[in-house]
């Protein structure tokens, strides 16, 4: 059985690791759902969030070809607790009729009025995946004209941290 898996990948921030862990799941044929990169709290390290929907046996084999990558300093699957954001910018079409709806509905949904227009309202949106897609299916009346999210960004509840102790710290140590 298929289910959405988080995987939360650090990575040594040099050209071309973007490109070799995509092609990874491209090659083997599985389809990325979400992919998020950015830098972490330690310099020369990043943080990809990758989201795939696969079964344990591909995930293990993912994790496996991921481990292989010598950019990849760890993976964590997170666990389905953890805290999971995304970004939506979405412009919806408004007259002077819709126009208090659509902003009760901004409110309602903690969204941020970024631009208005005589024809549009722009709000720009934080929060879990449901919310979101609650947010969308509300505004869907009113004609989504524009949308841009960002990708799934992810970290796992508790003091715990995934860079407390990375592959490549562990492989420093045992040298010396």
């Amino acid at each position: 059985m298929s289910s959405h898996r988080t995987l939360s990948v650090l990575v040594e921030d040099k050209p071309g690791v973007l490109t070799r862990v995509a092609a990874l799941f491209s090659r083997r044929g599985y389809n990325i759902e979400s992919l998020a990169v950015g830098p972490t709290e330690n310099e020369g390290v990043s943080r990809m969030t990758v989201v795939v929907d696969v079964d344990d046996h591909i995930l293990e084999q993912i994790t496996k070809q991921l481990n292989k990558l010598i950019e990849v300093l760890k993976i964590v699957e997170l666990e389905p607790d953890a805290i999971r954001r995304e970004l939506q910018v979405v412009k919806v079409r408004c007259d002077a009729n819709t126009r208090s709806e659509i902003l009760d509905i901004v409110q309602l949904f903690k969204a941020k009025t970024v631009d208005v227009t005589p024809d549009s309202i722009t709000l720009v949106v934080t929060g879990n995946p449901d919310k979101l897609d609650s947010l969308l299916s509300m505004l869907e009346p009113y004609g989504i004209r524009e949308l841009a999210q960002s990708g799934l960004v992810a970290l796992g509840r508790g003091a715990k941290s995934i860079s407390e102790k990375t592959r490549k710290e562990r492989v420093q140590q045992t040298q010396r």
